[in-house]
């Protein structure tokens, strides 16, 4: 089903689903067993503008280290949990906001359902996360390898375990470390099931490469409307993904509020710095409120015409530039040592 069609949860107060705003989500890299640490990073992450976070429980330390992390915690926490259902019941009494667990590895029915039963006693959701990794033996021997079909029928599995006991309040990832099977995995399940449905590309890759797998892969998605929530996996800095994804949802039109910075590349006219200026001021501007288009564009071609769109802007020329705001020139022959100054002044004044 498309995001508006969705079932809606709450993962603490943030709802999902159901044709709610889009949240952006990340994992605490730090040793959960840490709270402090662990919490700390969680600030840095809710000022990135990160809604949602997880953290890895992996021993009873981990999830006995909850208790202190949900009374300061900035934003909904998920627990993420494998194999041991008595860490994702110790979670669920610690009061995290929601449970992420494969019920195929947490063991026998009765182990799913004492998770389920101590859940729904907190009114707290399951994430179901379906990857390739954990596809079960008997689905890569039947499709013969990891497919968007073995994703789904392996999650139709999972959620059926759940379903059975009567407990619905579930969200859905079926991940792929492959952009292509990844979309594909979506697309069925989109078709098959109506819980909001958790999308990312796994395992995509460090800052540069992974963060163009998740574009493709979740960009793709959100434009056909499937996805309720987003986390962009990268092997870098956790604000790193959430910043990607924030800048994923606002190329999707899906989220208003902060700078979209616009560009020109270089070419033969530019007689600028304009690579140099251009990182600058989207540095100076990343972490501006505002819901304005700022442009810095390489000569006068570029300049005003093509960016006429844009609130605030700069067009360069040889070793000076222009200033504009909304397509009329304001300021001519600024030093093009000047022009960062004069750009900001501009904004900073209105």
């Amino acid at each position: 089903m498309k995001r508006d069609e969705t079932r809606r949860i709450f993962v603490g107060g943030v709802p999902v689903g159901g044709g709610a705003a889009v949240t952006v989500q990340s994992m605490c890299n730090t040793d959960t067993r840490d709270a402090e640490a662990t919490l700390a990073q969680m600030r840095q992450l809710k000022a990135a503008g990160c809604d949602i976070i997880r953290v890895a429980v992996p021993d009873e330390a981990a999830a006995l280290a909850l208790r202190t992390i949900m009374a300061q915690a900035p934003m909904p926490v998920v627990a993420d949990i494998h194999f041991d259902h008595r860490l994702a019941i110790l979670a669920a009494q610690a009061g995290v906001d929601a449970v992420r667990i494969n019920p195929g590895n947490i063991g026998s029915k009765d182990r799913v359902r004492a998770v389920a039963d101590a859940c729904r006693d907190r009114g707290i959701p399951i994430r179901i996360g379906v990857n390739t990794g954990s596809l079960e033996k008997r689905l890569l021997e039947k499709y013969g390898g990891p497919t968007a079909q073995a994703l789904t029928d392996s999650a139709e599995g999972e959620l059926e375990a759940l379903y059975s006991l009567g407990f619905e309040n579930v969200a859905l990832s079926v991940k792929a470390s492959d952009v292509s099977l990844t979309v594909a995995a979506y697309r069925l399940a989109a078709e098959r099931f109506d819980c909001p449905l958790h999308v990312g590309v796994t395992e995509a890759g460090t800052s540069y490469g992974g963060l163009v797998n998740s574009a493709v892969g979740i960009g793709t998605l959100l434009m056909e409307g499937i996805g309720d929530t987003i986390r962009v996996s990268l092997t870098a800095d956790p604000a790193e993904e959430v910043r990607a994804g924030l800048a994923i949802l606002r190329a999707c039109g899906l989220k208003k509020g902060g700078v979209r910075f616009v560009s020109c590349p270089t070419c033969g006219r530019t007689q600028i710095d304009l690579i140099s200026l251009a990182k600058k001021v989207e540095e100076r501007l990343s972490g501006l409120d505002r819901d304005i288009t700022v442009a810095v564009m390489g000569c006068e071609v570029n300049g005003p015409g093509e960016a006429r769109e844009a609130d605030f802007g700069i067009a360069g020329g040889k070793g000076f530039g222009s200033l504009f705001v909304k397509g009329q020139v304001v300021r001519t022959k600024v030093p093009e040592s000047e022009l960062l100054d004069g750009l900001l002044e501009l904004i900073e004044g209105t």
